[in-house]
């Protein structure tokens, strides 16, 4: 696969990721925006900064997510036959997510059920976040929120493990992210403006891209582990 090509696969894969966070952050305000209007009013949130802090962090913690997501696929492929290796792991990768996209769409009998770290534990720390202050609390909300399970970014850190470097990886986590901001950090001004509805197109459409993302995936695996079978014999 040749750089150009691999530069126009990155751009398409980052514009995705984008679109899906955009997409599904509707989807977002629904499931989440109770918890997060109840965590800023016990937090006393006053002015932009403690916002900020919490989006920021957020972000930043799906951004991490993707270098070691990232990682991890590096590490899988570094042993053996890298290139047959390769592209297994991005056939695999490019099925759960193509499953992760079918499970927003509610068409799937696949359900995910994984998060980054046990979920109860999780809902602790978010509630005892209130108690750093408003921005450091803010900030430890925020990166614990973005551990919570969720099918949209368990789809993009599993794509990011199938990411050409543990950069771009990350890279990939931050479109994401960066798609999630708008609606994000407006969310007290469109939680009460965004009717069940309206989220559940923006839904379907984020598990749209999704799903274009895992048939790019796996295209792209079936693509390189055929190249490199012809090639290693």
């Amino acid at each position: 696969m040749d750089h150009s090509h691999q530069h126009i696969v990155a751009e398409f894969s980052y514009m995705l990721a984008f679109m899906t966070g955009l997409l599904g952050s509707g989807h977002c305000l629904g499931m989440c925006g109770g918890l997060v209007s109840g965590f800023f009013l016990k937090l006393g949130a006053k002015g932009v900064w403690p916002y900020l802090a919490y989006h920021m962090a957020r972000v930043g913690i799906y951004g991490i997510v993707g270098l070691i997501a990232a990682a991890i696929g590096a590490v899988l492929v570094s042993t053996g036959q890298f290139g047959r290796l390769q592209g297994i792991l991005q056939i695999i990768a490019g099925v759960v997510v193509i499953l992760l996209g079918l499970d927003l769409l509610g068409v799937s009998t696949f359900r995910n059920r994984v998060g980054f770290a046990p979920i109860a534990w999780l809902r602790r720390q978010f509630m005892l976040a209130v108690q750093k202050g408003p921005v450091v609390g803010a900030m430890i909300g925020g990166a614990i929120n973005g551990l919570m399970p969720c099918s949209m970014t368990m789809a993009m850190a599993v794509k990011a493990t199938t990411a050409p470097s543990v950069l771009e990886g990350g890279l990939l986590m931050l479109a994401f992210g960066a798609g999630t901001l708008p609606s994000m950090l407006s969310a007290s001004f469109l939680f009460g403006k965004l009717g069940p509805k309206l989220r559940g197109w923006l839904l379907k459409g984020a598990a749209i891209f999704v799903i274009v993302l895992g048939i790019s995936t796996l295209w792209q695996g079936i693509r390189y582990y055929t190249v490199m079978n012809s090639l290693l014999g």
